[in-house]
């Protein structure tokens, strides 16, 4: 029984981190005291201290103790005994690296598909993925595979924009990549668009937020599914 939040981002322009977010994440973690916070989409260290204190402070509000998954001597203990799970934003190539490093994918995907409360923000959402093939991040390492937890019967594009028709830049857009993806692959993508999330509860995926998600599929024409509107692919 699924039960998470897939957001685009942690951070709207203008807003506090996970500002946005705050009304869904304090219904979704209602019942966790104690929340597991996975900090590896960026750099080791001091790095991740630092983000989990970004995240606790946000969660002082909701009076919810967070603890990063790096301070743990068992990683797969951690991931197993969460009430809550929160995987941070940051570069996907990276947190895939981590959690395949610390043998984490496949204790995660049972967590996630056994019901513990999962939120996650754009490299968060990406690993829920069926891969990560279509993340915008920078590949500064290279994970052992590309294969992510399919909680969702998709990919993920976090961050996605629309082509700007009255822009200068000259550059592909990112209907333009997904495209060229599914020249070579067939798993159908969802683009996220910034301040919108999926909501997934058992097998019922819903969108949410101020905008329409953008859906991909292989051979066919992308096309809207409005805010509220549930995904599904036959």
């Amino acid at each position: 029984m699924k039960n998470l939040i897939l957001a685009s981002t942690s951070t709207l322009y203008g807003e506090d981190y996970l500002k946005y977010l705050l009304p869904a994440i304090n219904t979704h973690f209602e019942q966790v005291e104690r929340l597991l916070f996975i900090p590896f989409a960026r750099p080791g260290g001091l790095s991740h201290d630092l983000y989990t204190e970004r995240v606790q402070e946000v969660f002082n509000e909701l009076d919810i103790q967070v603890s990063g998954l790096h301070e743990f001597d068992d990683p797969v203990a951690a991931v197993k005994e969460a009430q809550g799970i929160f995987t941070g934003g940051g570069n996907t190539f990276l947190l895939v690296n981590e959690i395949h490093k610390r043998q984490l994918m496949p204790v995660l995907r049972t967590a996630l598909f056994n019901g513990t409360p999962y939120l996650g923000t754009s490299a968060g959402s990406n690993i829920c993925g069926i891969t990560m093939q279509t993340t915008n991040d920078m590949p500064i390492v290279y994970p052992p595979s590309f294969k992510t937890l399919g909680a969702v019967p998709f990919n993920i594009n976090a961050h996605y924009l629309d082509p700007d028709a009255d822009g200068t830049h000259m550059g592909e857009s990112r209907e333009t990549r997904i495209k060229e993806y599914h020249k070579f692959n067939t798993p159908p993508v969802v683009g996220l668009r910034e301040g919108s999330w999926l909501t997934v509860t058992g097998g019922t995926i819903t969108v949410n937020g101020p905008h329409d998600a953008r859906i991909f599929t292989q051979n066919a024409r992308p096309y809207e599914i409005p805010s509220g509107g549930e995904i599904t692919f036959s």
